[in-house]
């Protein structure tokens, strides 16, 4: 009997244009298929189309030995971090979007950032003193463990703030985050304010995000986190769908609204603190992408999701491949590209009526 409203508010959301979605996803996998080939084959060393296709072809002995060493401990590793990073911003987004209702919303909303920020900092101020044993022991792992620790708890700590009674109050969730960063950006502001000029540049670089890190360690380490946010997008799209009309009506849909709630939250936590924790601070990926294909789209999930994670996969490597060249052989941090891309994009979209309402939504 639920079944009957929901499907035709389904019809209603995509109806004519579900044809417009398959085609925007059709194009968004020619689009990152060649931003994954441009990534690959771009830069400021010699590696070229021609190299690639040797190596694909099995041919990886006629190549200068420089040449496949950059391929496979820089180039490969490197794209195949940025594809999952972008995916995982950008499905992210879409998510918190649809959970808030709010095309405004950003996986930042639920304290990821804060969070990673501030553990990330104490690693990088304190790993060589206070926590040496430590760093020590974790060795290369320790700052990327210790910012996935800091976003999953502090998101934690967010999630039981506004929970009463087994149910989440999104207002409640987004007035802790408010609170909660404040503490934490201020705790951060100390670490920074006692740090020494090694450690100053390290959370400078850090905190504008970067790829240059990228193995094939770090990224086995997200796999897990990214493919979870990824792999529940048949599961929560349909629930997302009926959010749009309010917590009570999806209830009476049959929606389980306060699992959709906590397996939504738990998922884009989990997921951003660990890319947030291998790559740093990457911005305006989860807000603009998802924001943009909506407009083309409309706001259905079982659309938006998919092309959410292909979009922001997509922008990601180009802007990756732009931060390597644009100031070759230096390398400029990659969340300097986003926010440029970005930024303008998403007061074009907050200063149009959609922004204004979201805006009021907020």
């Amino acid at each position: 009997m639920s079944a009957i409203p929901l499907l035709g508010m389904r019809d209603r959301m995509s109806g004519d244009r579900s044809g417009i979605g398959h085609l925007v996803i059709a194009a968004l996998i020619l689009l990152l298929a060649v931003s994954v080939l441009v990534s690959i084959v771009i830069g400021p060393t010699g590696v070229g189309l021609p190299d690639l296709i040797a190596y694909l072809g099995g041919d990886a002995q006629t190549l200068d030995r420089q040449n496949l060493i950059i391929l496979e401990a820089v180039r490969l590793p490197r794209t195949g971090m940025g594809l999952l990073i972008g995916a995982a911003l950008g499905v992210s987004g879409a998510m918190m979007q649809g959970l808030f209702r709010n095309p405004l919303a950003d996986p930042g909303i639920v304290g990821v950032s804060s969070g990673a920020a501030l553990a990330a900092v104490i690693a990088i101020v304190l790993g060589p003193t206070v926590l040496l044993p430590l760093a020590a022991l974790f060795g290369n792992l320790f700052l990327p463990l210790m910012a996935f620790l800091g976003g999953l708890g502090n998101t934690f700590l967010l999630y039981v703030i506004a929970t009463r009674d087994g149910r989440t109050s999104t207002t409640a969730l987004v007035l802790s985050g408010i609170a909660i960063a404040a503490l934490t950006g201020a705790a951060t502001g100390m670490l920074i304010f006692m740090a020494d000029d090694r450690a100053l540049r390290d959370i400078t670089f850090w905190s504008l995000g970067s790829l240059s890190g990228a193995n094939t360690t770090k990224i086995l380490s997200i796999l897990p986190f990214v493919g979870f946010v990824l792999g529940i997008i048949p599961f929560v799209a349909r629930g997302l769908d009926a959010l749009i009309l309010g917590d009570a009506a999806a209830f009476h849909m049959g929606i389980p609204v306060q699992r959709l709630k906590r397996l939504t939250i738990l998922a884009v936590a989990a997921a951003c603190g660990a890319t947030v924790a291998v790559a740093g601070s990457i911005g305006f990926i989860g807000i603009v992408v998802p924001h943009l294909l909506r407009l083309a789209i409309g706001p259905s999930h079982r659309f938006l999701l998919p092309a959410s994670a292909l979009g922001g996969a997509a922008l990601l490597l180009l802007a990756d491949t732009a931060a390597r060249t644009i100031a070759a052989p230096a390398e400029l941090p990659i969340g300097i590209i986003t926010a440029l891309l970005g930024a303008p994009v998403f007061l074009m979209l907050l200063l149009g009526r959609n922004g204004r309402q979201a805006m009021e939504g907020l």
